[in-house]
């Protein structure tokens, strides 16, 4: 999900998905990377509960803030002072979800791209 290139591919992938039993989510995240860790915490939080993954509760909300951040601080090394955009990708099935994140990384045109990776288990199915 983090690495769809459209929305109609993102629709084609959460239905394709959906089919075997995964819940699925994705956002579209930027900006400055140390300023904008908290609004991209929250982003993939909201497109969690919007799109079915997760319950309104405490416990599902922290799995995946947990993992969100989990997935951004394997960014850190290349990221901080920098622009980053790109996608956070959000996938559950049964009790597990994984978030990944997918950002170019750079300043002005020279870019690179960075990639990670969350989990988080929960009690429950959904």
């Amino acid at each position: 999900m983090a690495m769809t290139e459209s929305r109609e591919q993102e629709k084609e992938y959460k239905s394709r998905f959906f089919n075997e039993g995964i819940r699925t989510a994705a956002v579209d995240c930027g900006g400055d990377f140390v300023s904008s860790l908290n609004k991209m915490i929250e982003r993939a939080v909201v497109a969690s509960k919007r799109e079915g993954v997760i319950k309104e509760v405490h416990s599902d909300e922290g799995a995946i803030a947990g993992a969100t951040r989990e997935a951004l601080s394997q960014l850190i090394p290349k990221a901080v002072g920098f622009n980053v955009g790109g996608k956070i990708g959000i996938a559950r099935k049964d009790d597990h979800i994984s978030v990944a994140v997918f950002f170019g990384v750079g300043l002005l045109h020279l870019d690179e791209v960075a990639v990670g990776l969350g989990h988080r288990a929960v009690s429950g199915i959904k």
